[in-house]
C-alpha cells in the first residue's frame, strides 16, 4: 500500500520503517568487521607485492661505500648565454652488474648553437643511463675481464644513442616534437652538444666521451687521459668523415666538418647527422691506490690548460683547484669543470681486506 504523504497514515508507516537500536548496533558491528577483514587482506597483498621486488643481498651495507668528494664551477665568457651544463648524481643507481653497489654519475655537456641539447642531456642522460644499467641481469661475480667491460660499454653506447634520438626530435619550444613543422627548423638543425660522462664505482672508472670535452685522471701526480678529443684534425676521425663523403675544411678558426662544426662527434646536430655520429668512445679502467682525482672539462678549459698542467696544479692543492684554474685560464673563454676527489684511503683499506680474504 502506497503511503499518503502529509497524512497521519504516512507518519505511522515511517515510524514502522525505522530501525530499532539493536538492529543499528548489529549493522555497525558488521561494518566494522568487514573493514577489519579488508584491512588485513590489503596488508598481506601489499607485503607480497613488496617482496616481489628484487632487493640487494643482505650482506651489502647501504652505508659501506663513502661518497666521493667533488666540486664544480662554470664560467660564461663573451657568449650571450651559457650553453654548457654540469650533471652530478651521487649514488644514482645500484645495478646488478655492479653487485648492487652504488654507481656515481658525473657529466659535462658542452652545447653549441644553443642551450637546448645540453639542457636536455643534463635532464635525461642519467635517467637513460640508469635504465640501461638496471636492465643488465648479470652479477659482477659472473662477469670478468673483457666480458664485464663489454657489458658496460654496451650500456653506455645504448644510452648515448637514445639520448641522440631524443635530441633529434627537439622542437622550437625546447620540448619533444609534436608537430612536423618544428623538426626542420633551421636553428635547431645546428644545435648540439658534446657529452663526457664518468661512471664511478668502488673498483672502476668508466668513461664515455662524444665530442671535444675531456676527462683526465690524476694518478700519482701524472695525467692519465680518460678520453681523446674528437677533433676534425684527428687522423682516424678525418678518414671516417671523408669515407662518408663529407669534407674537413680549414678556416681561421681551425679545422671544421664542412667548415661548420669544430668536432666530429656530438649529440644532436641534425644538419650534419650523417657524418657527425653520437657513438661514444669508452674507457674502462681499474682504480688504484695512487689515484687522486678525476677532472672533467669542456674545450674552453682544455684549449688553454693542458692535462699535465691541470694535474700538477691539482697535486699542489686539491682544495684550491678552482682558484688555481681561475688564475690560469683566459677570462673571456667559456669553461666548465668538475673535480672529483677519489678516496685513496678507502681503496687501500679495501685492497687489504681483499688480501685477508
Amino acid at each position: 500500500m502506497m503511503p499518503e504523504y502529509g497524512s497521519r497514515r504516512s507518519l505511522m508507516l515511517i515510524e514502522e520503517d525505522l530501525d530499532s537500536p539493536i538492529k543499528c548496533r548489529e549493522r555497525r558491528r558488521r561494518r566494522i568487521e568487514i573493514r577489519r577483514r579488508l584491512a588485513s587482506v590489503s596488508a598481506v597483498a601489499g607485503s607480497n607485492h613488496l617482496n616481489t621486488k628484487k632487493s640487494p643481498p643482505a650482506d651489502i651495507n647501504e652505508n659501506s661505500d663513502p661518497l666521493p668528494v667533488y666540486g664544480s664551477m662554470s664560467v660564461v665568457g663573451r657568449a650571450r648565454e651559457m650553453e654548457d651544463e654540469i650533471s652530478v648524481k651521487m649514488n644514482f643507481c645500484r645495478p646488478e652488474i655492479n653487485g648492487y653497489r652504488p654507481v656515481h654519475f658525473f657529466g659535462v655537456f658542452d652545447g653549441h648553437g644553443g642551450h637546448q641539447v645540453s639542457a636536455l642531456c643534463k635532464e635525461n642522460m642519467h635517467v637513460i643511463m640508469e635504465e640501461e644499467l638496471m636492465r643488465v641481469k648479470h652479477t659482477a661475480g659472473g662477469l670478468t675481464g673483457g666480458r664485464l667491460e663489454e657489458v658496460w660499454r654496451t650500456a653506455i653506447n645504448r644510452s648515448f644513442e637514445r639520448m641522440d634520438d631524443m635530441a633529434l626530435t627537439l622542437c622550437q619550444c625546447d620540448g619533444v616534437e609534436k608537430f612536423k613543422v618544428c623538426r626542420y627548423h633551421p636553428q635547431l638543425s645546428l644545435v648540439g652538444s658534446t657529452a663526457v660522462v664518468v661512471l664511478l664505482t668502488q673498483e672502476y672508472i668508466i668513461v664515455g666521451n662524444c665530442g671535444d670535452s675531456r676527462a683526465v685522471l690524476c694518478r700519482n701526480g701524472k695525467a692519465v687521459p680518460l678520453s681523446v678529443d674528437h677533433k676534425p684534425d684527428r687522423e682516424d676521425e678525418r678518414a671516417r668523415i671523408e669515407a662518408l663523403g663529407s669534407r674537413i675544411l680549414y678556416s681561421g678558426n681551425g679545422a671544421r666538418v664542412e667548415g661548420v662544426l669544430a668536432m666530429t662527434r656530438a649529440i644532436g646536430d641534425r644538419f650534419l647527422k650523417q657524418v657527425v655520429t653520437s657513438e661514444p668512445e669508452c674507457i674502462f679502467i681499474k682504480r688504484e691506490a695512487d689515484d687522486v682525482s678525476v677532472i672533467l672539462g669542456s674545450d674552453g678549459l682544455w684549449d688553454v690548460l693542458s692535462s699535465e698542467l691541470s694535474c700538477e696544479q691539482n697535486a699542489v692543492s686539491q682544495r684550491n683547484i678552482s682558484e688555481t684554474e681561475e688564475n690560469l685560464v683566459d677570462r673571456y673563454t667559456t669553461r666548465i669543470l668538475i673535480g672529483i676527489e677519489l678516496d685513496e684511503a678507502d681503496l687501500r683499506r679495501r685492497k687489504l681486506r681483499d688480501k685477508d680474504v
